[in-house]
């Protein structure tokens, strides 16, 4: 019975959850490996095996990662850009510059956390079987970069996922982080 226990919550005999997974490499989890490498989160449950597949990963993150720096920064621009037309809205409405900046802060603060953490982490809950504490945890370690890969989207077992979820996830991701960077920018 504690093997059993041990075995559904990721503890094997032969090594662990990332050593003996079976090779995936669909479209969607191919999408999310990408997506996991070039924002340096790396869950490490999923991974080139071979030589010339590592070889190829590196050569992948020396590129992509500065790529999606400069992503980020585009699309950090983008929500900017949102910043400075609201603070102008209420500029116009009478308000002073000190509480537009506080107001504007709040506005992006309250709508990240809502689409990027609270929302989400409902949708882990029901796709994942998490609950809805691990999934806000899975969001702010994922988003946060700090991917421990105790948990990991679309590796439940038992567990039907539509085919395009983890490129959704990866999609999530990147939007996430640029609104990280956007937080920092403000």
């Amino acid at each position: 019975q504690n093997l059993t226990e041990a075995i559904q919550n990721g503890v094997y005999p032969l090594g662990n959850e990332s050593q003996i997974e079976d090779s995936n490499w669909d479209f969607s989890n191919s999408f999310f490996f990408a997506g996991t490498v070039v924002s340096t989160i790396g869950y490490g449950t999923l991974r080139p095996k071979t030589a010339g597949g590592q070889i190829f990963c590196v050569f992948f993150a020396l590129f992509g990662i500065p790529l999606n720096i400069v992503f980020l920064h585009r699309v950090g621009k983008m929500l900017s850009l949102l910043c400075k037309k609201l603070g102008r809205f209420l500029y116009e409405k009478g308000m002073r510059k000190k509480k537009i900046k506080f107001l504007t802060l709040l506005f992006f603060l309250a709508t990240g956390i809502l689409v990027f953490l609270c929302l989400p982490s409902l949708f882990f809950q029901i796709t994942e079987g998490w609950s809805y504490s691990e999934g806000i945890y899975f969001a702010f370690i994922t988003l946060s970069t700090i991917g421990f890969g105790d948990y990991v989207v679309g590796k439940q077992p038992g567990r039907n996922y539509f085919s395009y979820y983890r490129t959704l996830v990866a999609i999530w991701i990147l939007f996430g982080l640029a609104w990280i960077a956007l937080l920092f920018n403000l």
